[in-house]
């Protein structure tokens, strides 16, 4: 006995609930993905905020600060200052660097520029540099000169080819990544994720990385 037309009508039906309650659960799964992404983009608190202490007591930057088992010198990868010219962090021997990898499309990059802008003032005048390395596309390098030029006194380092997370040994995570290195060219530490940069925690690392020779 053949089925009538109701019997067919069924399958179609049934599809057309399972695509609606898959739709109903990539919406429900877009909404959490959001929700995450705001919550982590949120600025930094204040360093007078219970928020900006970790467990405890340490601040947020003394947790997040990580010293190397075993020191290594920055990559051997070529980026470029405001001019076009091509440079490598080694260049910069002698100094106290403070290697920041950011993006104008990252968030919590932007959040803690203006910090390492303040660090860099704070040292004027003394054998310390913030390199605030751009991995924004060639397309976006304009709008990523703009944003440093509001974050005087910081100069503008694009690394063209976008690699400097993958040639960090070890890679970086994500953006923000921080390497502090030592006035003799190895990691003396490093930070991933968004910090404060402008409190008496980091002038303790970049003053002691002064003092060795």
């Amino acid at each position: 006995m053949s089925e009538g037309p109701e019997a067919a009508g069924k399958p179609k039906g049934g599809f057309l609930t399972w695509a609606l309650w898959g739709a109903a659960l990539v919406g429900v799964a877009a909404v959490v993905y959001i929700i995450a992404q705001a919550s982590s983009n949120q600025p930094p608190p204040s360093a007078e905020s219970p928020a900006a202490v970790a467990p405890g007591g340490a601040s947020k930057f003394t947790a997040k600060f990580v010293k190397p088992d075993a020191p290594t010198p920055p990559p051997d990868h070529t980026i470029y200052d405001a001019s076009g010219k091509a440079m490598k962090l080694a260049d910069l021997k002698g100094k106290v660097v403070v290697m920041n990898i950011w993006a104008t499309w990252c968030a919590p990059c932007k959040i803690e520029m203006p910090t390492l802008a303040k660090l860099q003032a704070a040292y004027e005048g003394k054998p310390v540099e913030v390199v605030a390395v751009s991995i924004d596309t060639v397309g976006d390098a304009d709008k990523a000169t703009l944003f440093i030029a509001q974050n005087a006194p910081l100069k503008f380092y694009h690394d063209r080819e976008m690699k400097m997370p993958f040639v960090l040994k070890p890679v970086a995570p994500g953006a923000p990544t921080t390497v502090i290195y030592g006035k003799d060219g190895f990691e003396v530490g490093r930070v991933a994720g968004e910090a404060d940069w402008s409190g008496d925690d980091v002038k303790k690392v970049i003053d002691e990385a002064l003092a060795k020779g």
